[in-house]
Formats: C-alpha cells, sequence, structure tokens
C-alpha cells in the first residue's frame, strides 16, 4: 500500500509538471524551436531509444561514471581512515584540501587533457576529482567522531591497527561516510556530464551539445530528462546499497534504539 502511495505522488508530480510545460508552450511566449512542446520531446525520445543511439550513450557515460566514482571512494575512503586517525599529519595536510576543494574540476581540464590525452580518460578524471573531496572530507570527519569508547574496548581486547580503522572505525564512522557518498555522486554525475560536453565525442554530455549543433532542441530536452532520470536511479542505488551495509554491520538497529 505504501508502495503505491509513492507511486501515485510521482505520477501526480510529474503530470503537473508537464501540464505546467505544455501551458508554457500553449501561451505562445516561446518558439516551438526554443521550447518544444512534451509531445515532440517524447517523440525524440523515442527516436533515441529505437535507433540505439541513447543506449551506446547510457553505456559509455556509465563506465566512465563508475570507474571515476568508485577510485574515488576507495581513495578517498582509505587516505580519510589515515588522515583522520593521524590529527597531526591531517593538520599539515587540510590547509591544501581546502584551496584545493573549491576549485572546478572543469578548471582542471586543459592540464588534464594535456596530461591524459582524449578520449575516456580526462571524464574519468573529472568524475575523480568531483567525487574524491567530499569523500575525503566526510570519512576524516566520521573518523573524528568515533565514540572513545568503541576505541576503548577494542583495545582492551587486543585489537590493534590496520584491524582497528577497518573493524572498528570504518563501521562507526559509516553514517557520516555515507552523507560524503551522497554528496560526490550528485557532484560527480553532475560533472561526468560537463566533461562530456566540453571534450568527449560520446556520452550523455555530447548527446545534448550534439543536438544543439544539430538545432534539435527535443532532442536537448530529451538528453537533460535521461540525464535527470539516471541521476535519481543511481542515488536510489547507493542508498540500497548503503541500507545493506548499515544492516550487515548492525547500525540500523544502533539507530533505532
Amino acid at each position: 500500500m505504501e508502495i503505491l502511495k509513492k507511486i501515485l505522488k510521482v505520477v501526480i508530480s510529474i503530470s503537473v509538471l508537464i501540464g505546467i510545460w505544455q501551458l508554457a508552450v500553449m501561451s505562445g511566449r516561446y518558439q516551438t524551436s526554443l521550447l518544444p512542446p512534451p509531445a515532440k520531446v517524447f517523440k525524440g525520445m523515442s527516436e533515441l531509444i529505437k535507433d540505439g543511439t541513447l543506449f551506446t550513450h547510457f553505456k559509455v557515460s556509465l563506465t566512465r561514471f563508475f570507474i571515476g566514482y568508485l577510485s574515488a571512494i576507495i581513495a578517498g575512503v582509505i587516505l580519510g581512515l589515515f588522515l583522520g586517525w593521524n590529527k597531526r599529519i591531517w593538520s599539515f595536510v587540510e590547509p591544501i584540501v581546502q584551496v584545493l576543494r573549491p576549485v572546478s574540476p572543469i578548471a582542471w581540464f586543459p592540464f588534464i587533457v594535456l596530461w591524459f590525452g582524449i578520449g575516456d580518460a580526462p571524464a574519468i578524471a573529472i568524475i575523480f576529482i568531483a567525487g574524491f573531496y567530499p569523500i575525503l572530507l566526510s570519512t576524516v570527519s566520521g573518523v573524528g567522531n568515533v565514540d572513545g569508547i568503541y576505541l576503548k574496548v577494542a583495545d582492551n581486547f587486543g585489537i590493534r591497527q590496520p584491524q582497528m580503522l577497518f573493524k572498528i572505525v570504518l563501521p562507526a564512522a559509516f553514517p557520516l561516510i555515507a552523507n560524503g557518498l551522497h554528496i560526490a555522486l550528485g557532484s560527480a554525475w553532475v560533472f561526468l556530464v560537463a566533461g562530456e560536453m566540453v571534450g568527449a565525442q560520446s556520452g550523455l554530455g555530447y548527446l545534448i551539445i550534439d543536438a544543439r549543433n544539430s538545432l534539435r532542441s527535443d532532442l536537448v530536452l530529451a538528453g537533460i530528462i535521461f540525464i535527470g532520470v539516471l541521476g535519481l536511479l543511481l542515488d536510489r542505488l547507493i542508498r540500497l546499497l548503503e541500507s545493506s551495509i548499515e544492516k550487515q554491520w548492525g547500525i540500523s538497529q544502533r539507530r533505532g534504539n
């Protein structure tokens, strides 16, 4: 019953959005070349699906995304655990991180192209940069907020490094790390599309630029819709994985208590 209510809310929300969109088109304030009607965009979406173009771009973008995002998770969590545990080292590293963190990954693109050339590597590097800093900072923060009782109990049982970090500290810090994973996911997905618009010959970002150059505003909007839907699905996927990990480590039970 709860699932049906959620589905009904989604249907109503989408219907209202499409209705507003159609009213904006019918108002006559915008030419159809600037704001195509929903029916035309849906036809363009069907066209991309039928000729296989959409799935080709999906495959390319998702491959780049998962390589870059998973690399950012591995590097961010491992380095975050080390730096969060070693606060003296972190005090020297933090100023560097705080200077580099606000720099847009796209700003690095000229150097990335020079270092990695043209192809998948630049997009993967941009995704890595976009996802790395949120994960690193959330991991460091999570380690710093671990309850000291856990550490004392582990010490009494004779647990030493690296088991202490990965068996005690990591599960305890995971709720904060999970927040970083969500932020990193959204940031990485946004900059993947931006990176593909700048220097790629395939992917969802390239699909939008190619449609713009062909004066196909319907395909531009279709690409935007596909990017949003796929980003939503990725967010739901990461939530399911986090819930599974939390249940395995007993985090959800501790929260409930």
